[in-house]
């Protein structure tokens, strides 16, 4: 996907704020960021976006009931709804 620096600086602000929203105790990026900490904003979404990911499958399988039905969250309700956002992007972009 062709963004601008701007652009990528604005998803990485936002996916950092809502993994500082899920999990306390997140460092936020130097002041600056992301020239000063040599990361391009890019990199810093994709970063932010796996952290992102890996806090909201731990939160899935600490409030699940049973392993069972955090499986079925972390796996088909997940997909479903990965799904669906590539179906949407997909729309957006033809």
């Amino acid at each position: 996907m062709s963004r601008t620096e701007e652009e990528w600086g604005h998803i990485a602000r936002y996916l950092r704020h809502a993994a500082n929203k899920i999990g306390p105790d997140l460092p936020l990026c130097l002041p600056g960021e992301p020239r000063e900490c040599g990361q391009t904003a890019q990199q810093h979404v994709l970063l932010w976006a796996s952290d992102l990911k890996a806090r909201g499958h731990h939160l899935i399988e600490e409030s699940a009931p049973s392993h069972d039905e955090a499986a079925y969250y972390a796996g088909p309700v997940y997909k479903d709804k990965l799904t669906l956002l590539r179906d949407s992007s997909e729309r957006r972009s033809a």
